[in-house]
């Protein structure tokens, strides 16, 4: 029986059926070891050469200019061996890959992001959450005052000037009701007049008998008719200045108190819990609830200073301006109705000139833009 001779593991050459060599792992020795040469030895420098499994050599590099004919080589051995290989090709971090005639430099490494790519949808919910846990303390608070529990903070004349406004909006609201139904009724009664007149002038012209008295009731109603459309003019003019006062000077300053409300609840919200958390025990775990309670309680105190401070400039300039308005529009209404019920034409309309009033005609239509240019 033969004896088997022992195996060596430099020996085993994989080979084809055939019987001839397989070079297809020589081929991928050489392709990894041109990757995994220095980057001081340019791959177009170099000629990688293998011997057979009799040879000597396992490997030989050949370094110098590759023309294709032969030169002395510069002889360096080195390993076949795949693990070797790839060693190498884990040291280099640098490649050099040629281009033609020159030479890009790559560098390998991690990737790091600068900045974290934010996520829409996450911002979306942390601002419902804060939106939530603001609406809970607030409506928690505005219970707690109900049901008198809790505390608020109160600016005693601030408070006073506010209610005294809310006061004086539905009295001038009542005046203003009134004035339109006083404008109304005058135009009714005027076109009454209006009507009137032009019956007696037609009767004046048919009725021979009565010629003059007709005529005389004909220009009495129409001299009151007229004088009905100027005091219905400045009627008119001291309704749209009075809507103005109240439905947008004054709405606007009320619009800047219920914000100055909103704060102060806000306030008086954070605060609580402020007082809760500063009542309660101080460990590792509400020393840090009681820093930030404090920052956000800092931050709703001066939206509340600020707000106080914007409705107290407005509710002084909402006082001037009121006072301004109110003077002129009052002299101009009891002028017009003075001189109305005296009989002064005259007077009616010098009050109206004074007030830079212009009356629209009956049955004429306003100019056009073109037309006032």
């Amino acid at each position: 029986m033969a004896q088997e001779s022992p195996k060596n593991s430099a020996a085993e050459i994989p080979v084809t059926s055939n019987g001839e060599l397989d070079e297809s792992h020589e081929h991928g020795f050489n392709r990894d070891l041109k990757r995994s040469l220095p980057a001081g030895l340019g791959l177009s420098e170099t000629q990688i050469t293998s011997h057979g499994f009799d040879s000597t050599k396992e490997g030989v590099i050949e370094a110098g200019a590759f023309q294709g004919s032969p030169t002395p080589p510069l002889p360096s051995v080195m390993s076949p061996s795949r693990v070797a290989a790839s060693r190498l090709a884990q040291q280099g971090s640098d490649l050099i890959v040629p281009a033609g005639d020159q030479r890009t430099q790559t560098k390998s490494g991690p990737v790091i992001l600068a900045d974290e790519i934010k996520n829409p949808a996450m911002e979306k919910l942390e601002l419902v959450r804060k939106w939530s846990l603001n609406t809970y303390k607030c409506t928690r608070q505005i219970i707690s005052e109900k049901l008198g529990r809790g505390s608020r903070t109160v600016d005693l004349e601030l408070e006073a000037q506010i209610d005294i406004l809310r006061d004086n909006k539905k009295k001038y609201e009542n005046i203003l009701r009134l004035a339109q139904t006083l404008s109304t009724q005058l135009f009714q009664m005027v076109h009454t007049q209006r009507q009137l007149g032009d019956a007696f002038a037609d009767l004046s012209l048919k009725s021979l008998e009565l010629h003059e008295e007709f005529g005389y009731n004909a220009d009495t109603q129409k001299l009151l008719a007229k004088n009905g459309e100027t005091l219905l003019g400045a009627i008119n003019f001291f309704i749209a200045s009075v809507n103005t006062l109240v439905n947008k000077t004054i709405e606007d300053t009320l619009m800047t108190v219920k914000q100055y409300e909103s704060a102060r609840i806000e306030y008086d919200a954070y605060r609580t819990d402020l007082e809760e958390l500063n009542l309660g025990p101080r460990d590792a775990n509400t020393l840090p609830k009681i820093e930030q309670s404090q920052q956000l309680f800092q931050a709703h105190k001066e939206k509340y200073d600020k707000m106080r401070s914007d409705v107290s400039i407005k509710l002084k300039f909402l006082e001037e301006n009121k006072v301004k308005v109110l003077h002129n529009q009052l002299v101009l209404f009891h002028n017009a109705i003075a001189a109305y019920f005296a009989g002064n034409q005259k007077q009616l309309e010098q009050t109206l000139k004074q007030f830079h009033i212009k009356l629209k005609t009956p049955g004429v239509d306003a100019p056009s833009w073109l037309e006032e240019q």
